[in-house]
């Protein structure tokens, strides 16, 4: 069994300079529970995501997966549960829009998570002071771009969270408290293999 977890944030693009994503993931302790935490900010750049995801998961071998990234429109931590093939033609940081509009990397039109979003999300809501919410649609950008690549490679250790911009209404500190909340959650329930463990915690 891999003794890491692969955490991304993304790099500056559009209004946002400062990456929320990036500024709470790069916060975040080296280890948790034992368990090697690395840290990567990914340009949010579509031919980066093509190269760098699947050679980190190669590289790594990793334990479990959370791809982290910011909207304008969230005013919680929003897990997402589902990423889609079609529809990215919106132009990435460096102005090139996807030479397709859809991933190559899987024929699945949708892949959903296997892991269990909604009891996730419910412990967290139920233990801590930054709220959490549950979502389909991660926005047809390189959010849901990166997220459709890493389900497509193992859908079981593999999630992606949206978190609202800096101070809106949480600091980054509280940010990268909440993602490590997350992280331990994901551990017992999906990968410590005790019965029952996500009706328990």
């Amino acid at each position: 069994m891999s003794d890491t977890i692969l955490v991304t944030g993304f790099g500056e693009f559009g209004v946002h300079k400062r990456n929320a994503s990036w500024e709470a993931v790069k916060l975040l302790p080296d280890s948790i529970d034992g368990i090697s935490i690395v840290k990567k900010e990914i340009p949010v750049v579509y031919n980066v995501v093509d190269s760098v995801v699947p050679a980190l998961w190669k590289e790594l071998k990793p334990l479990l997966v959370i791809h982290v990234g910011v909207s304008s429109y969230a005013s919680k931590l929003t897990i997402e549960k589902c990423a889609y093939r079609t529809g990215y033609v919106k132009c990435d940081a460096q102005g090139n829009t996807h030479c397709s509009g859809q991933s190559k990397c899987s024929n699945e039109d949708c892949i959903y998570t296997a892991i269990d979003t909604e009891a996730i999300c419910e412990h967290l809501n139920n233990t801590g002071n930054v709220k959490f919410c549950t979502s389909c649609n991660a926005g047809r950008y390189l959010c849901e771009y990166i997220y459709y690549m890493s389900l497509s490679i193992d859908k079981s250790k593999c999630l992606f969270v949206h978190v609202p911009p800096i101070n809106e209404p949480y600091s980054t500190e509280q940010m990268a408290k909440a993602l490590e909340d997350l992280i331990k959650c994901c551990v017992k329930c999906q990968y410590q293999e005790l019965e029952n463990v996500c009706s328990t915690l």
